[in-house]
């Protein structure tokens, strides 16, 4: 995701017969640095949630700061930002609904901003709502067609919250040929190669209604 936008992403920790072990993997869109990846990595498998299931709450809301920025949106009808890092903090804490309304509002004002689109939609991912997630990520690529992080993540959601592996796979070449040379391509890379090795010499697709692996995607926080 580009933009100003904070919130992170979807971690992938995948592990099992369909794409093998990618662990670690983690889409930044927010102002501050992503984690590093060496820390995403040593998360244990053990954490993931099952697929587009929030997962137990590991953050806490600086109720504080939560209200000094909830007065500036209700003073500054027309003040984004302040929706955004509303947004932000309650991804932070695992606070998922709570994000996607201070989403919204941000993206009824700036319906342009890519960052908060693609986080929205990893927020109905989150929430048990992937049709919802490919919708708003899908929206996400008629501003920017080309965003390569909405991509990896329209790959994630296609994989495990739809099951289209055949869907996920071309939405992951497509990250690889408009970004060769990106820390995506090679996410979309490994995942696309695991994927192979475990249908080797045919279609990637299992049967209808296969899940894709034990464990799942796990939309983490904003980065740190």
């Amino acid at each position: 995701m580009i933009g100003t936008m904070k919130a992170e992403s979807i971690v992938i920790g995948v592990a099992g017969t369909v794409f093998g072990l990618i662990v670690g993997w983690v889409i930044g869109t927010q102002q501050a640095p992503a984690r590093p990846l060496a820390q995403a990595a040593a998360a244990p498998a053990a954490a993931q949630a099952p697929a587009g299931m929030p997962a137990a709450s590991t953050g806490m809301v600086d109720e504080a700061q939560a209200a000094a920025l909830r007065s500036i949106a209700e003073k500054d009808p027309a003040n984004a930002q302040s929706r955004v890092q509303l947004g932000n903090m309650y991804f932070d804490a695992e606070r998922y609904q709570d994000a996607i309304q201070w989403y919204e509002a941000a993206l009824t004002l700036n319906p342009k901003d890519v960052n908060v689109s693609t986080d929205l939609g990893v927020c109905f991912y989150y929430t048990n709502q992937p049709d919802r997630a490919i919708r708003q990520m899908e929206e996400s690529l008629r501003v920017d067609p080309r965003h390569a992080k909405t991509l990896l993540n329209l790959g994630i959601v296609k994989a495990f919250g739809k099951q289209d592996l055949a869907g996920a796979a071309a939405t992951w070449e497509e990250v690889i040929k408009i970004a060769p040379n990106s820390p995506e391509a090679q996410a979309a890379q490994r995942s696309l190669a695991n994927l192979q090795a475990a249908h080797p010499g045919g279609s990637p697709v299992p049967p209808p209604g296969t899940p894709p692996a034990t464990q799942t995607p796990k939309p983490g926080g904003p980065g740190k």
